[in-house]
């Protein structure tokens, strides 16, 4: 993607590795690292949280665009509920697959985020039918 040289190179900020996290599939870590449910228990979360801090100054713009693309498509996700109660009005039509096109236009970006930084999709983004549980 192109552009990313305009975006900034500091540091990720608390809130862009939340919505980092939470594009990745990941649930919230919470304020207590000592907890049972930090990323250190986890392969994947450890990787994530080492990589978004440890980013180069080229790899940080190209993240920042990234997330510049996702908040977009998950806003217009909400957007698209104002029409479920319309399928037609004169010669307008409601498309009545609006919502799952855009949810899937808005996870491949989110796996696009999750390829990038080399972090496998977390449990947001698994398939549900193919999940198992041991």
């Amino acid at each position: 993607m192109s552009g990313s040289a305009s975006l900034t190179t500091g540091p990720l900020t608390d809130a862009e590795k939340t919505d980092i996290r939470r594009f990745l599939g990941y649930p919230a870590i919470g304020s207590d690292a000592s907890g049972r449910s930090s990323w250190r228990f986890f392969e994947a979360y450890g990787q994530n949280e080492w990589r978004m801090n440890n980013l180069a100054a080229p790899e940080l713009q190209q993240v920042r665009l990234y997330l510049s693309q996702l908040y977009p498509l998950e806003t217009a996700i909400l957007g698209a509920s104002d029409n479920l109660d319309t399928d037609r009005a004169a010669v307008w039509q409601h498309n009545r697959n609006e919502v799952s096109d855009r949810t899937g236009l808005y996870d491949l970006w989110r796996r696009r985020l999750c390829g990038f930084l080399g972090i496998p999709p977390g449990p947001d983004l698994q398939n549900s039918s193919s999940q198992i549980i041991i």
